[in-house]
């Protein structure tokens, strides 16, 4: 317990500029607590986040407020059905004064990435991007250039308007540690958010109180934290239900999955609690961690079937009979 409590101390000594980020995101952004924690998440795990909610939300302005706080570079990606994957990635422009061959880098060589609407751009440049995020490089003229780090992709997709729209197949879906659903604010939220934004004049904007030097730092000290063995045994439990619930005592679920999640979901599972502990300055993970985050990283990798279609059920629907059903150690 040495060991953990001495991490601990590492982890709130390291961690500490966070609360300082929230902070100063909060002062543009009304709510969206929930929003700005799955983010950074993501950031300390070094992995994606795909943002689903109606236009309107700030999820944009959420993502700008954080990269320009963490003192980062932050791109903008409109997604269209015209872009090409040269918009994203970059590409090489002739100059046919000199006779030489210029490479321009995308706007995907930033710290902070936001795709905007990415459902709206053509499967090409999905994998173009999706790619970039996996290898976290790009191959321009022949030359591999590695991204810059720390690397997010924040991308969001409309739920509401289908037409025209090329939906991401599930298995570039399971690419994103975390697929966080934003909701609509409170009516106090509401009213704070009129009283802050409704005006021509001094709209807030979030300075730099850190760097991504200290995302990094922090980001190395997620090793550190302790995961025991029975909660290895749980994030196994919760995964295996979503692909055999019959034997997790959950036998009316096995016509509802299609597919159930794979192993990156267990990794990501273990990852995101980590750093949700992280968060809280802990040394060790909880099952409460595993539980909180689990929704965000199982509602996308858990694939229903037709029938649970015809039943009115959405993956969510499953992922919490799983979480409200399986044992906690």
């Amino acid at each position: 317990m040495t060991d953990v409590a001495e991490a601990a101390e590492r982890i709130q000594q390291d961690g500490a500029f966070l609360g300082e980020v929230i902070r100063e995101v909060e002062r543009v952004i009304v709510g969206q607590r929930d929003l700005l924690e799955r983010i950074l998440i993501g950031l300390l795990a070094d992995g994606h986040v795909l943002l689903e909610g109606v236009p309107g939300l700030a999820k944009s302005m959420a993502m700008q407020s954080l990269a320009c706080a963490l003192g980062g570079e932050f791109r903008r990606i409109q997604f269209t059905p015209d872009l090409l994957p040269s918009d994203v990635l970059g590409t090489q422009v002739y100059n046919p004064q000199t006779g030489d061959w210029t490479t321009h880098e995308g706007p995907v060589f930033a710290n902070f990435v936001l795709a905007d609407e990415i459902n709206r751009a053509p499967a090409k440049v999905q994998s173009a991007l999706l790619e970039a995020m996996q290898e976290r490089s790009v191959t321009l003229a022949g030359k591999t250039r590695t991204l810059p780090s720390p690397f997010l992709v924040l991308a969001t997709q409309n739920p509401v308007e289908q037409e025209g729209t090329y939906p991401l197949p599930e298995a570039q879906v399971d690419r994103f540690m975390l697929k966080v659903v934003v909701g609509y604010p409170s009516r106090e939220e509401e009213k704070k958010i009129i009283d802050r934004m409704a005006k021509n004049t001094d709209r807030p904007v979030a300075h730099p109180v850190a760097s991504p030097e200290q995302l990094l730092t922090a980001r190395a000290r997620l090793d550190e934290i302790h995961v025991d063995e029975k909660v290895v045994d749980y994030v196994v439990d919760l995964v295996f239900a979503t692909r055999e619930p019959e034997k997790a005592g959950l036998a009316d679920l096995k016509p509802l999955i299609l597919y159930g999640a794979s192993p990156r979901a267990s990794i990501a599972l273990t990852q995101a609690a980590r750093a949700r502990a992280f968060l809280e300055g802990r040394g060790y993970v909880t099952p409460h961690d595993i539980k909180a985050i689990g929704m965000d990283v199982l509602r996308h990798r858990v694939i229903t079937t037709y029938e649970a279609e015809a039943e009115g059920l959405a993956s969510e629907d499953v992922v919490q009979r799983v979480l409200d059903n399986v044992r906690v150690p």
